[in-house]
């Protein structure tokens, strides 16, 4: 078999809440407040978010793990939080999460035109999420009639580890049948997705402003006081960019006028 041209983008790998769909990441942060409610301890925004793009069962843990939420459970429970307890909590945030998901999968403006962009230039485009099967087959659902169905779409189910562990961009990858990883782009709101990338060998971009890291709906997004706005992003893609994170964009859309840079680089013999 001829060798693939040096320098050629193979894949790009896409999140999907707050990368394409659910601008700002509302839903996932909504449903564990909920479900910490439901257990007598309340969670704040910041805290529900920190652990985004992780495993939902390994985002609860982490969310546990925090001193602060460690102490209110153990006021709550009157005992320190368990492998049940965190079982538990998972068992009932898939329904919450799965019923409001119909809710929360709009695609984010500009990911239609960034995805056919994408394939015009002969690229696969897969998604990973941390969602479970069910979870991703809803988002799935939801995106077909407005537009846009992966080639590959793996979520946390098929594979032994999620994010920031590299399995889900790799079978990504395989799926595709895109090769070598170096060759691959992997895009993504969060640390998680960035360190998914990372530890694929594969080449990262993170979206600031449609994310997790910015956390605002659209409608909260352009109700902010530009400044303030812009205050806020910066913060936010500073996070991504220390993250390690090879580019860091506002959003999906400005994604296209970054693959031109990462196959000159590819060129010149430079990898992830």
């Amino acid at each position: 078999m001829v060798p693939e041209r040096p320098g050629r983008l193979r894949a790009v790998i896409l999140d999907l809440a707050g990368t394409i769909v659910d601008y700002g990441s509302c839903a996932p942060a909504g449903v564990f407040i909920e479900v910490f409610k439901r257990h007598g301890v309340e969670i704040t925004v910041a805290e529900a978010r920190a652990p985004m793009g992780a495993h939902k069962r390994d985002h609860i843990a982490a969310v546990t793990a925090m001193p602060a939420v460690a102490a209110r459970w153990l006021a709550a429970h009157g005992a320190p939080v368990t492998d049940a307890d965190i079982d538990a909590l998972y068992a009932e945030l898939i329904p919450l999460q799965v019923a409001c998901l119909p809710d929360f999968s709009e695609l984010i403006p500009g990911a239609l035109q960034a995805i056919a962009y994408f394939r015009a230039r002969g690229l696969k485009v897969a998604t990973t999420t941390g969602y479970n099967r069910e979870m991703t087959d809803v988002v799935l659902r939801e995106m077909r009639p407005q537009g846009f169905e992966p080639d590959a779409a793996i979520c946390v189910d098929d594979v032994p580890a999620g994010r920031p562990e590299p399995w889900m961009a790799l079978l990504a990858a395989l799926r595709l049948r895109a090769y070598p990883v170096s060759a691959c782009a992997k895009v993504g709101d969060t640390v998680p997705d960035i360190a998914e990338g990372l530890n694929a060998g594969m080449w990262t971009v993170a979206v600031a402003a449609t994310g997790n890291e910015l956390g605002l709906s659209l409608t909260e997004a352009s109700a902010l006081p530009a400044e303030e706005l812009q205050d806020r992003t910066q913060t936010a893609r500073e996070r991504l960019s220390s993250a390690g994170a090879h580019y860091v964009v506002d959003s999906i859309a400005d994604v296209p006028g970054i693959l031109s840079h990462i196959e000159a680089r590819l060129s010149a013999g430079e990898r992830p």
